[in-house]
């Protein structure tokens, strides 16, 4: 096992929609990929910031257990969709919101009056279907922010008597899974590489819901390790932010670590590398040509080499 406990990175990011994204992170420490994923896991199924419908009131209606005049579904049906509105909200304020529909149709979310600090994410959502011509449909929604997931007694003693009080999702993650793979740095071949996939409903990007979750855990543990610091090896850090890695983008930084070992040059030209102190692709490209000339058994003979292989890796 290595000495040194890797430190990992974000090395690709596979957006698979605008809701759905897969992250991919390695080099982990041997087994950390089970652990860093399932912690990230559960972070972003609990404790990412969303807004919800937290309380309604219909005009006409005393309590849940009702029928409208003129509305195809009752107050149960309709508290189950309004369960299914999705807010993006600007800011930590309780948010009064309105609707006002007159005449036969459907009632979606874009009908909700919105302010400068709201956003309705999916305004073609059902919210009720009015049956009736002459019929009025006035409501009035509370929207909170919040984290997880909140029960209606949690929440009752905050709201006006002649509000509902609706139990609240507040958590914009949908689903996430990952999945653990092997990967290697160099000679070290028992690292893992950690794929994870998050779904949002679309309130929030994956990409900031991961970094979300990440900066909530470093706030978890930095609390808790005081003073302490353990120092990496800058051979062991992650690339990710160097700027050699901006150049050539977040999949080809990835390789940078690979060993030179392992891009199958002829012996002799191998061997002249590492006798050079020339272990990694990432040492490599801290020479440019002439410098490579120079070495010592190592000439233009194997410099083109070394290029035509690095041509067919794409770097």
């Amino acid at each position: 096992m290595a000495q040194h406990i890797h430190t990992p990175g974000l090395v690709a990011v596979d957006d698979h929609a605008a809701t759905s994204a897969t992250f991919t992170v390695e080099p982990l420490h041997s087994g950390y990929g089970m652990t860093l994923g399932n912690s990230l896991r559960r972070v972003l199924l609990s404790s990412i910031s969303g807004a919800a419908i937290t309380s309604f009131k219909i005009e006409g209606v005393t309590h849940e257990f009702t029928t409208i005049k003129g509305v195809k579904e009752d107050v149960v049906d309709i508290m189950l969709n309004l369960k299914g509105i999705r807010f993006r909200v600007y800011g930590d304020e309780v948010q009064n919101l309105r609707i006002v529909k007159k005449g036969k149709g459907p009632v979606t979310a874009k009908d909700i009056e919105v302010n400068a600090d709201v956003e309705v994410v999916n305004p073609e959502h059902i919210i009720a279907t009015i049956d009736d011509d002459k019929a009025n449909f006035t409501m009035d929604l509370v929207v909170e922010v919040g984290r997880g997931y909140r029960t209606i007694e949690e929440g009752t003693a905050k709201k006006a008597s002649d509000m509902i009080a609706l139990d609240a999702v507040f958590t914009p993650v949908l689903r996430v899974r990952y999945k653990v793979e092997n990967t290697r740095v160099g000679q070290v071949t028992d690292l893992d590489k950690l794929l994870l996939t998050i779904e949002t409903d679309g309130s929030l990007s994956p990409r900031d819901a991961f970094e979300e979750s990440a900066a909530i855990l470093v706030n978890q543990y930095t609390a808790l390790a005081g003073t302490t610091r353990v120092t990496v090896p800058e051979s062991t850090a992650s690339n990710s932010g160097s700027p050699l890695a901006e150049e050539l983008g977040s999949d080809e930084s990835g390789a940078l670590s690979t060993s030179i070992e392992d891009l199958n040059l002829s012996a002799r030209t191998t061997n002249a590398l590492i006798n050079n102190d020339i272990h990694t692709i990432k040492d490599l490209f801290s020479l440019n040509d002439a410098e490579l000339r120079d070495l010592k058994g190592f000439g233009s003979k194997a410099l083109d080499e070394v290029k035509e292989k690095l041509a067919e890796l794409e770097l």
